[in-house]
């Protein structure tokens, strides 16, 4: 098979790969029709998060076709159309059962393998799906490859956050961050009742999307703190969302939040500090509320929500790329070159 792997900073290439195997008996392999690349995958492709193996499939997220099953795996047969959450989730232990798939006893991420240690990612042509009857989401016909990519990841991602910041129909909310997930956490907070948004990012095509779903945009951070101190008379927001995972972004959350309001951190932060001090959040009061989306329990319960939301989510995906263009979709991507706002592979 072909896979887009890593090789060093800056630097990843489709290349040839052994064909994924059954290992054990909850094992399926999946044949990808759509792979898509986050904001988390530029992690270890800028080099801010270190540690990942030369030659490791890049990607977490991947929409398929179930082509083998182990012996065990009992919810899923060969040619089921499924989608997959970023990591992987056995769906019996204790943090299954209380909805904190993320945080699994057996949990593993897509795309990070560490030492010879982990799994390769969904941005190849198969991809080996350990715990499957867990993980795996059959999704049917109907939906698109897009919607049930984003299903897996940034839409579940974009819920988690919000249902974090506590929204509720008279509160002020800041979202930092307008990529897909950011956008998509916009759509999340107005489908749970917030009014008033302020979306916040340098990008101008993402600002674009958001007033287009309904934020007020702002594309500096005075105009933003304008914004929010002029409809909370001067308080600072009820909620804020950051979504970017890097330390100016945290600095701004907390600039931004009035004093015993929520900070919903999504962005995921590689550095070893707070953009703020343990005395700047016991001054305010704040309430600081991250982790890792569990995605998994997500997407039982957007599945059946897809047909309500107020637009077709799977447009946000902006580029298409084939597999052997992975030089070219990275430069795009990462760059937000040609106004990307989310790109993915797609197969066939």
């Amino acid at each position: 098979m072909q896979g887009c792997c890593f090789l060093d900073i800056k630097q990843v290439r489709t290349q040839p790969l052994a064909d994924p195997v059954i290992q054990n008996s909850l094992d399926a392999i999946v044949q990808v029709e759509m792979a898509g690349l986050c904001g988390s995958d530029l992690h270890p492709f800028f080099g801010r998060e270190t540690g990942l193996d030369v030659g490791t499939v890049m990607g977490h997220e991947f929409v398929g076709r179930v082509i083998e099953v182990g012996p065990e795996v009992t919810n899923l047969k060969v040619g089921d159309r499924v989608s997959c959450p970023f990591s992987t989730n056995c769906g019996n232990c204790f943090y299954c059962n209380i909805g904190l798939t993320s945080r699994c006893i057996y949990n593993q991420l897509f795309g990070w393998r560490q030492n010879s240690q982990g799994l390769h990612g969904g941005q190849a042509e198969f991809v080996l799906v350990p715990n499957a009857n867990g993980s795996l989401v059959h999704i049917g016909e109907s939906i698109s490859n897009e919607t049930a990519l984003l299903l897996g990841d940034n839409l579940s991602t974009g819920f988690y956050c919000a249902e974090m910041a506590a929204i509720h129909s008279d509160g002020v909310y800041l979202v930092i961050g307008c990529g897909t997930v950011g956008l998509l956490t916009i759509l999340a907070a107005q489908y749970l009742g917030a009014k008033k948004i302020v979306a916040f990012d340098l990008v101008p095509e993402r600002l674009k999307m958001a007033e287009q779903l309904g934020a007020s945009t702002a594309s500096t951070e005075e105009a933003a703190l304008q914004e929010i101190r002029s409809a909370t008379k001067g308080r600072g927001a009820d909620g804020v969302m950051e979504l970017v995972g890097l330390l100016p972004a945290q600095e701004f959350a907390y600039q931004a939040i009035r004093p015993g309001g929520i900070m919903s951190t999504i962005g995921c932060h590689c550095t070893p500090n707070f953009g703020f001090s343990p005395t700047d959040a016991y001054d305010k009061n704040i309430t600081y509320r991250t982790g890792r989306c569990p995605a998994r329990h997500y997407m039982d319960q957007l599945l059946p929500k897809l047909t309500e939301l107020p637009m077709d989510i799977g447009s946000l995906i902006t580029h298409q790329f084939s597999l052997s263009e992975s030089e070219k979709a990275y430069d795009v991507f990462s760059n937000r070159k040609d106004g990307c706002v989310k790109a993915a592979f797609s197969f066939g």
